[in-house]
């Protein structure tokens, strides 16, 4: 039964594990996070780090080994597929992927895409939908024309911001982006980010998964740094810039200088990365 008080996403000690026997392997070990209502939280690891195994365990494409998800208060951990899909449909959490061009699908015009979500929960009308489709699409800064376009007519830029219209749509409360800008360009990036910051000023809490903090600095409120598959840092993110505890998150921000006016030097690179040899993760 949902909590009126609780967190909006509430993780506890979450283990994943893929693989059996020997190949076993330990991917996210012991992760506990919590994001509020209408929060903006940076999730941040170099690739292989587990931040889409987390993503995707919230949404149970991944089934855990151990620990406990709740959204709105209610327990989804033991969810089968009947549930989650009944949950899904709903548009309370919606995903978007690295990748929209696989994600949309080819067949379907860009109107019919961000509207199929709206017409698998029910409840609307036609004309209804079609006003919601050509919402969002200005939302996303996007002619209404768009909507009679395939996936395959646009730039990349374009399809990633049709996939977050299409997230949109049903007006959730958590949105997680999986590396939404890492696939662009640097001026198709600029957009994106802008608009997601645009999101923040939102009730729709983010989750910004991402291997590059200089992305997430500025539309976040908290960031959450992943090593290993261990959460070794979960704090604003003004002090994660500006006064990070662990070596990785150190070298993560000496290796982007522009958050703080400079880069470090070999010698403190090195010291940073003995440190990190020597620290005991999990």
């Amino acid at each position: 039964m949902a909590d009126a008080g609780a967190p909006l996403l509430d993780v506890q000690g979450l283990d994943v594990h893929f693989g059996s026997g020997a190949a076993r392997k330990h991917v996210i070990k012991e992760a506990s996070l919590r994001v509020e209502a209408g929060e903006s939280v940076g999730v941040i690891g170099e690739t292989g780090s587990g931040k889409s195994t987390i993503a995707r365990a919230v949404l149970g494409l991944v089934k855990p080994s151990s620990g406990v998800v709740r959204i709105e208060g209610t327990d989804v951990t033991g969810f089968d597929s009947r549930r989650w899909r009944g949950f899904r449909r709903r548009g309370a959490v919606q995903y978007v992927f690295q990748d929209p061009l696989r994600s949309l699908d080819p067949d379907l015009t860009v109107g019919a895409s961000i509207a199929e979500p709206l017409r698998l929960r029910g409840g609307l009308s036609s004309a209804e939908i079609s006003s919601r489709v050509d919402e969002h699409l200005s939302r996303m800064k996007l002619d209404a024309d768009f909507a009679n376009r395939f996936p395959a007519e646009l730039s990349g830029g374009q399809r990633q911001r049709v996939a977050v219209a299409r997230a949109l749509v049903t007006e959730p409360e958590l949105l997680i982006l999986d590396e939404p800008v890492s696939a662009l360009d640097s001026a198709n990036r600029v957009q994106v980010l802008h608009l997601l910051e645009e999101l923040r000023r939102s009730d729709v809490a983010l989750v910004f998964i991402s291997h590059d903090l200089g992305s997430v600095a500025g539309i976040t409120d908290r960031t959450i740094v992943l090593y290993r598959g261990t959460i070794v840092e979960d704090a604003p993110t003004e002090q994660i810039i500006n006064r990070p505890t662990h070596p990785y998150t150190r070298l993560l921000i000496g290796s982007a200088p522009t958050l703080r006016g400079a880069a470090i030097d070999r010698s403190e690179r090195d010291e940073l990365r003995a440190a990190l040899a020597r620290h005991t993760v999990g």
